[in-house]
């Protein structure tokens, strides 16, 4: 089972709301005052930042891989040259 955070169901509340409101509005069922009619870009906004912030948190994984990777090589590299002495 996939672990969600609150910000996962935050940023997806977001955008479905924009999908929801663009339908709304195009359909004409809605019709709002300015103040609100920018709220599709602050939607937009905040998702766009959690994706960042996912980006990053993946950025950061990968690097974490890529150095363990390094490390295992090394120890790899290590146990091979003892055996090679050993022979």
């Amino acid at each position: 089972m996939v672990k969600r955070s609150i910000w996962d169901i935050l940023a997806w509340v977001a955008l479905v709301s924009i999908v929801v409101w663009t339908i709304l509005k195009i359909t004409g069922v809605i019709n709002t005052p300015l103040l609100i009619q920018y709220y599709p870009i602050l939607a937009a906004s905040y998702a766009f930042g959690w994706q960042m912030n996912k980006l990053n948190s993946i950025g950061k994984e990968v690097e974490g891989l890529k150095k363990f990777r390094e490390e295992t090589v090394k120890e790899i590299n290590g146990i091979k040259l003892n055996c090679v002495k050993n022979h």
